[in-house]
């Protein structure tokens, strides 16, 4: 066997990038013991993890190391996302350099970055190390940024009466309206369109690709993918972390609270961990849920109080849960989302039934497949940035919960079948551990 390889982790500093980046070192360090990870993050990040408890599973070969904070703090980012990621393009490159040279040997096998950290490809070269560049959004997403010359070649970009135009011309994607495109293409975010761009036409220049997908989900655009581009690319599967069974004694409060609710009854609502909706939406958003009367359990991020005094007594309000066990729960019955691609995945490894509320970025595509390709999703907001009424919520939520209705039963028959497909790949002989294990002996024999 060749010798243990050394993996160098460095993701992008925030939560929906770092949590992937770190079930990736899991997944590999399960299929090959021997190896050893070092884990690069700023010394805010160091203590934001601390408190998480999923990292104090992690494995004794594997190791944070940190360097300076020289870009903004992780608490508010949301709030000058272009200010944040150009500091992370600008101030992080010569810090990670030093703490490279520090690292305890073996000499690294391979750099695996994630996509947009757009310097490391330089790195790598300079310091002759392979470098893996890691996306962590769907192959859709970055098929669409990487023949985005098409859509403005065709497109009159930012025209509205052009927003329901279709878009059948991406190599690999099924056909999606400009509304379903990610938002730095058509609106929101396109202050940082240059630099998403320049991350994906650099990709050619790294040795490896690793999405965060399940092949026979995205298998024509990562077929296509595979023909175009001369970087080795694998479908690594889901990332997301390993569901352990909780004993008794030691179940949260609100997992005893879905114990003793009905099955399929509950909707659980999180709007992710960065971007928020307005304070008119969300009112809406309230009302609508508080009317449709069904059981919730929702992620509150700071409004707690205000969602529990609005709400009444038909479910719970918790600032933080453990996502993945709460959607395997048998009580829940369907997860109201904002569609980030994680939050996306881990619905689909449950096998729920999606209602879909994107904000940002790749979250309206990733909408757009879970509703029209996957079957197993139903749209709460459209593309673009009108307000929801709460009527409307109300009336979706009622049609989604709704278990009777010959709709609902399709969409839970087919939110159960890409359930299977995802678990199937994943197992031995799966495509996605077949992925995992070529990645590891290809670096292996670098």
């Amino acid at each position: 066997m060749a010798a243990p390889p050394h993996i160098v982790a460095l993701p992008y500093p925030g939560r929906g990038h770092i949590n992937p980046m770190l079930n990736l070192c899991r997944l590999i360090l399960a299929s090959r013991p021997d190896a050893t990870v070092s884990f690069l993050v700023t010394q805010e990040w160091l203590t934001l993890l601390a408190a998480t408890p999923t990292t104090t599973t992690l494995p004794p070969n594997f190791a944070f190391h940190t360097f300076p904070n020289v870009i903004p703090s992780e608490i508010g980012r949301g709030k000058d996302f272009p200010a944040f990621y150009r500091a992370v393009l600008a101030n992080l490159e010569a810090p990670v350099e030093d703490l490279l040279g520090r690292l305890p040997p073996p000499r690294p096998a391979v750099i695996v970055y994630d996509t947009y950290m757009t310097w490391v490809v330089g790195l790598g070269a300079r310091r002759n190390i392979p470098v893996a560049s890691f996306y962590t959004m769907s192959a859709t997403v970055f098929s669409i940024f990487h023949h985005s010359h098409l859509i403005f070649q065709r497109s009159q970009i930012g025209d509205k009466e052009e927003e329901e135009n279709l878009v059948d011309y991406i190599p690999g994607v099924p056909p999606l309206r400009v509304t379903d495109l990610p938002t730095p293409i058509h609106g929101k975010g396109n202050e940082v369109l240059p630099h998403a761009l320049e991350a994906i036409q650099l990709v050619p220049k790294a040795q490896y690709l690793l999405f965060t997908s399940v092949y026979e989900l995205e298998s024509q655009v990562i077929d296509t993918l595979r023909q175009t581009i001369p970087t080795k690319i694998y479908s690594l599967g889901l990332a997301i972390p390993s569901l352990n069974p909780t004993l008794d004694d030691d179940k949260p409060h609100y997992l005893q609270w879905l114990d003793a609710q009905p099955q399929h009854s509950v909707l659980y609502i999180s709007q992710g961990s960065f971007l928020s909706v307005s304070k008119a939406q969300f009112d809406q958003i309230v009302g609508g849920v508080s009317r449709a009367g069904v059981r919730f359990l929702w992620v509150g991020r700071g409004e707690e109080d205000r969602l529990q005094e609005r709400c009444g007594g038909r479910g719970i309000v918790v600032p933080w849960c453990d996502q993945l066990k709460v959607l395997s729960h048998p009580s829940v019955g369907a997860f109201w989302s904002h569609c980030g691609w994680n939050s996306t995945k881990e619905c689909a490894f449950a096998g729920l039934p999606m209602l879909t509320f994107p904000i940002f970025w790749d979250q309206v595509t990733n909408s757009k497949m879970v509703v029209e390709d996957w079957g197993f999703g139903v749209r709460v907001k459209k593309g673009d940035d009108s307000l929801v009424g709460e009527d409307e919520i109300a009336e979706v939520v009622l049609r989604v919960m709704d278990s009777g209705s010959p709709e609902a039963k399709e969409r839970r028959r087919r939110a159960k079948e890409v359930q299977e497909i995802c678990k199937s790949a994943s197992g031995v002989g799966g495509s996605s551990h077949g992925d995992v294990m070529a990645f590891i002996r290809d670096i292996c024999e670098c």
